[in-house]
């Protein structure tokens, strides 16, 4: 039973990890493959926990509105700046969700300044899937 246990609380970890809270994923994949967990399995379930943070991280911002921002102190060049950065890049900006701290924003603003859920959500979970696969290849190499 602990074996299902390990895959699920990879699940939540990197769930969490998504979110603003201070989880490191990672940590939790590395001491998996150290254990001796199936490691595309691993990979397989921190990459889909990750992304579906991330997606959450996106709803949440597609609920905003915009003077939500005005109200807590947001600059309106600030605003727009990420606006136009929204506007050049679209969802590519979504292959960058996996960075600490500002992927959670990007993640965020995403979804604030509506860009297609469809082509952000899938370039989010790859960007997370080259992630894992880096800390993995890196336990290896290490």
């Amino acid at each position: 039973m602990s074996f299902e246990y390990g895959y699920l609380g990879l699940f939540l970890a990197s769930f969490l990890a998504a979110t603003i809270l201070p989880v490191a994923s990672e940590l939790f994949l590395t001491t998996m493959l150290y254990l001796g967990y199936e490691p595309w399995t691993c990979v397989a379930v921190a990459t889909i926990g990750n992304t579906m943070g991330a997606w959450l991280n996106y709803g949440i911002g597609y609920l905003g509105n915009p003077n939500w921002l005005l109200k807590v102190g947001a600059k309106p060049e600030a605003i727009n700046r990420w606006q136009l950065s929204i506007r050049r890049y679209g969802s590519t900006m979504a292959l960058l969700c996996w960075l600490p701290i500002i992927g959670d924003i990007i993640g965020i603003a995403l979804g604030f300044f509506k860009a297609p859920w469809l082509p952000t959500f899938l370039l989010m979970g790859v960007g997370k899937l080259v992630r894992y696969l880096l800390v993995w290849a890196g336990f290896y190499l290490w």
